[in-house]
């Protein structure tokens, strides 16, 4: 911008400028990656913000795809210049839980998953664990919590949510605004693909007389807000619904982590003890 005054150009006001844009351009074309790494049933994580896209099509401008453990994690870089909330705006992440984002299966982690449940969990904590009946149970609790979080009744997740994660859940809560918790209700018949991402098992030996035992199971949903409906008036679903724009902002995920106590001698049920959603349509440049 130019200011003419007395016949003179301040050139003051251009040079500024002109170093903000450069600025903003050095930063958009860097590759800066922030993050730490979470312990998560035995294994370590990496924190970054994920970003849904099977291809390189769906990924941001500015973003970069990284493979880390065989999983995709996108690394998205923060620009910040004094023009920013009139030349690049991002909408706000959806955010229940301080969790990793995870979009994807791990090669290496399913492999693992299926040598813990048939040589570790069916023959020493329980013979009649079947994966496929957990991941029927566990769409079912997705659609209970979720509901539950939508209407603000989060007293009603006692015994189904662990203490912990109900205290960080009524926080999250009571900062979102009524489509915001919309937003997280899920039907279980709207999930068109899921996997359990990690089974894990942990011992406790701080106890003299007993070993406690348990097993930690992190599940990941994909939902498509309204798929139940289309497939009921007879609509076909394309393969390629998560890249195609009509859809974009109808697709969430959920990452949900379940745990139970298989300690001998102990009755007790699965528990959730991580709730994260997230909808891709946030992490994409308007």
């Amino acid at each position: 911008m130019f200011v003419v005054q007395s016949g003179v150009v301040k050139f003051k006001l251009f040079t500024r400028s002109f170093h903000s844009f450069s600025r903003f351009y050095s930063i958009a074309n860097s590759h800066k990656v922030v993050g730490s790494k979470l312990p998560l049933c035995g294994a370590y994580v990496q924190r970054t913000a994920a970003v849904w896209s099977p291809g390189t099509s769906g990924l941001l401008s500015g973003s970069s795809t990284v493979n880390n453990n065989n999983h995709n994690i996108v690394q998205t870089r923060w620009n910040s210049t004094d023009e920013q909330s009139s030349r690049q705006r991002i909408r706000k992440p959806l955010t229940l839980m301080d969790f990793p984002q995870l979009v994807w299966p791990s090669v290496i982690k399913t492999i693992r998953n299926w040598i813990m449940v048939h040589f570790i969990i069916r023959p020493y904590f329980d013979r009649e664990f079947a994966l496929p009946d957990f991941i029927q149970g566990a769409k079912q609790a997705l659609q209970v919590v979720s509901s539950s979080l939508a209407g603000g009744e989060v007293k009603q997740l006692e015994g189904l949510v662990d203490r912990t994660a109900i205290n960080d859940l009524k926080q999250s809560i009571a900062k979102m605004s009524v489509a915001e918790r919309y937003d997280i209700q899920v039907d279980k018949e709207d999930v068109y693909f899921s996997f359990p991402y990690q089974v894990g098992v942990m011992f406790d030996e701080s106890n003299d007389d007993s070993q406690k035992r348990f097993v930690e199971i992190t599940m990941v949903f994909h939902v498509l807000r309204g798929l139940k409906g289309m497939i009921e008036r007879g609509e076909s679903v394309p393969l390629n619904v998560g890249v195609l724009p009509e859809f974009r902002d109808k697709i969430s995920i959920c990452n949900y982590r379940f745990i139970k106590e298989f300690t001998k001698g102990v009755d007790s049920d699965w528990t959730v003890n991580v709730v994260n959603h997230f909808k891709p349509s946030d992490y994409v440049e308007e």
